[in-house]
């Protein structure tokens, strides 16, 4: 059986792989040869020369918020500008709230 595929991520490198998943295998990036992150089945990868997108995307990955399939279709919400991100972490330290979870808010009170 067939092992599905999910998304590394290469923050340098601003560049994305589909490789099988494998707990027990760290992914080094093949252009770099650094430690990938898994993002998750549900990724899609911004364009290269999106800095600003793929600077929100590090974020999103470095507090622990991945991109996995959910039963009713993606992952939720995940901001993609810089501005949304700058809001839910000044949210988190105002709040004491979790990055991770202030992260994956769509709105905030």
């Amino acid at each position: 059986m067939a092992h599905t595929k999910t998304s590394y991520v290469c923050l340098p490198c601003r560049a994305s792989y589909k490789q099988p998943h494998d707990r027990a295998r760290q992914r080094l990036c093949p252009r770099c040869a650094e430690p990938m992150i898994h993002a998750g089945s549900a990724f899609a990868a911004p364009r290269r020369r999106d800095v600003a997108a793929w600077r929100a995307l590090g974020v999103l990955l470095n507090a622990g918020v991945g991109f996995h399939q959910s039963c009713c279709g993606g992952p939720g919400y995940r901001p993609r500008t810089l501005r949304e991100v700058r809001e839910r972490m000044s949210y988190a330290r105002r709040t004491g709230t979790p990055a991770a979870d202030a992260l994956v808010r769509r709105d905030l009170p």
